[in-house]
């Protein structure tokens, strides 16, 4: 796995996990929020998952979220194995949720954004994104061949302008080449479409951790996210001491309110119990 750092190495460690199909990219602006709002001596960590941004690429077949789970626990043992908080968006809440339940005692806050915090409700229907990548045949076509959705992101913010360009072009550049796009489908494929799929039981440990520690938590939501931005109503009700804010931003909101992350993750590290 490929790591950004910023801070010092002894700072109050941050683990900030991005999901799909971006990488560690996605934080630079909350990075630099943080710092700027007194964050300096904090240890701000960004892994690209595996399979994804500067990682390595294994084989479709390999990703499962208990795989996401296990190769990024052995990196927090690596580089972090004291306590730390986590920051993480997308796919980056399981991964790092799921992670995190067999060290749930070096969790000292949390940070959530557009993210999943549990399995699906009885009656849940998959996004239209989710059926497609379920789709045989035309899925592979449209993620392997013409690189969906990486060159679509802004359409799923709430200011479409906040991902075009060269920040446009930064998302597309890891995953430019053909034979390194496993991931983005198969992260896809990751998503329950029944409650027979193999992410329904790590996801349901997910959310045990989630309404279990006693670490801060902060939920900050961009609720133009046609994906994921009406799951703000299920995490607050399962943590009604979270510091909830909701924005009109869209699904990457590190690009839209990169200062409302900075402040929670400041605010959750400042109010954690790290002795």
């Amino acid at each position: 796995m490929y790591v950004m750092e910023w801070g010092p190495p002894d700072g109050r460690p941050v683990v900030l996990v991005h999901g799909n199909p971006t990488w560690g990219f996605l934080w630079r602006r909350v990075v630099a929020a943080a710092q700027a709002r007194g964050g300096e001596a904090l240890r701000l960590i960004a892994p690209d998952l595996v399979g994804l941004g500067w990682s390595s690429r294994p084989a479709a077949s390999e990703h499962t979220l208990l795989h996401h789970s296990a190769w990024l626990g052995a990196l927090l043992d690596q580089i972090a194995p004291g306590p730390l908080a986590i920051a993480a968006q997308d796919w980056g809440g399981p991964i790092a949720l799921h992670a995190m339940s067999s060290r749930a005692d070096r969790l000292r806050a949390l940070v959530l954004a557009n993210t999943a915090v549990g399995p699906p409700a009885p009656n849940f229907r998959p996004t239209a994104f989710h059926r497609l990548a379920h789709a045989p045949i035309i899925s592979d076509v449209v993620f392997r061949y013409l690189g969906f959705p990486l060159g679509v992101l802004h359409r799923v913010q709430g200011d479409r302008r906040s991902i075009r360009g060269e920040v446009a072009r930064a998302y597309r550049w890891p995953l430019r080449r053909r034979a390194d796009r496993e991931a983005p489908l198969a992260l896809a494929r990751m998503v329950p479409d029944s409650h027979d799929h193999p992410s329904v039981a790590p996801l349901a440990t997910c959310e045990q951790l989630f309404t279990a520690t006693q670490a801060p938590v902060a939920l900050v939501w961009g609720e133009r996210d046609p994906i994921l931005g009406r799951v703000i109503r299920h995490a607050a009700r399962l943590r009604p001491d979270a510091k909830v804010v909701r924005t009109s931003a869209g699904h990457f909101l590190q690009e839209e309110v990169p200062e409302l992350l900075a402040d929670a993750i400041v605010d959750v590290v400042d109010r954690a119990r790290w002795a």
